[in-house]
């Protein structure tokens, strides 16, 4: 996106809620969403505390991520504002 190499902070949150859609690990989503363990931290515990993932105990000590409806709904805003962004850009 853009002259850019760097993600923005809205980019990796889009990456990330893109791979926990249908729940996923801290380590797939860490990896998918091509992030270090720092950011996976910071970025997990803002979106669990405003309520766009869920984290799912599914054993112990299993944990998922899941996307809420609220997180979709995040998602969907981004993806229509990037295109818009996008379309400037050309």
């Amino acid at each position: 996106m853009g002259m850019n190499k760097r993600r923005s902070n809205i980019e990796i949150i889009a990456d990330m809620l893109r791979v926990g859609e249908n729940g996923a690990g801290k380590t797939e989503i860490m990896y998918s969403a091509n992030m270090s363990y720092y950011q996976i931290q910071k970025y997990l515990s803002f979106l669990v505390k405003h309520r766009f993932i869920d984290k799912i105990e599914v054993g112990n000590p299993s944990v998922k991520y899941q996307v809420t409806k609220l997180g979709s709904k995040l998602l969907k805003n981004i993806d229509s504002v990037t295109e818009l962004l996008g379309w400037l850009e050309k």
